[in-house]
């Protein structure tokens, strides 16, 4: 369960954090470099398998909200039906959590494949190009819709003066386990207690999530 307690972020002392931001870069760089080259091959095998299920696009773009509530495009591999976007329209009263976020446990638009890579998180493998660019990095709060921020309060929008990351510290503790609010609080709760040792210990759960999942969907 997570503490229900508001949490207000220094976002000119964030700002700041020249040193930490600085070594934050480098290992997102380094890292994402290295993991470009090193999974190519896992990158291979899921492009396979999704273009053998329905001879759709392998990959998915979409635009999502960054620092400062800058828009990019996010990449993935595509989890869902070619023409999901279309119908969730007809879902958003299925919504299993409550905030400016949708989740369903048992949504019908995704794939067979996208199940599994969703799994394991191997969906999130291809945003390792975003972090490459310095759009987002490797861990930080995940970057939402422009549709579910026009939802956010104030306190909500606290998770977007940090940039956004492919990992976080939702994503290694409770994740679906908890509704918008929990995730937000989490989010602050990580920008407060962010540094270098912090950051590479998520980066380690989150590897170990990858062969233990945590309940992702």
């Amino acid at each position: 369960m997570v503490e229900n307690k508001k949490v207000l972020i220094d976002e000119q002392a964030q700002n700041q954090r020249y040193v930490y931001r600085f070594f934050k870069r480098m290992l997102d760089i380094v890292a994402s470099v290295i993991g470009l080259i090193v999974l190519s091959p896992v990158f291979l095998i899921v492009s396979l398998a999704i273009k053998a299920e329905d001879r759709g696009p392998i990959f998915y773009s979409q635009v999502r909200l960054g620092k400062g509530q800058r828009p990019f495009k996010m990449w993935k591999f595509r989890s869902m039906i070619v023409d999901a976007d279309k119908k969730l329209e007809k879902l958003l009263e299925q919504n299993e959590v409550e905030g400016a976020m949708f989740k369903m446990k048992e949504d019908p638009r995704i794939t067979k494949v996208g199940r599994f890579t969703r799994k394991h998180s191997l969906d999130e493998l291809p945003q390792l190009w975003n972090v490459l660019k310095g759009e987002m990095s490797l861990v930080g709060p995940r970057p939402p819709l422009e549709r579910e921020v026009a939802d956010y309060s104030e306190y909500d929008k606290q998770r977007l003066i940090v940039k956004p990351g492919c990992t976080g510290f939702w994503q290694v503790t409770a994740r679906n386990d908890v509704d918008f609010e929990g995730m937000v609080n989490l989010d602050l709760e990580y920008i407060e207690r962010s540094g270098v040792l912090f950051d590479i210990g998520i980066l380690f759960r989150t590897v170990a999530i990858v062969f233990k999942p945590n309940g992702a969907y």
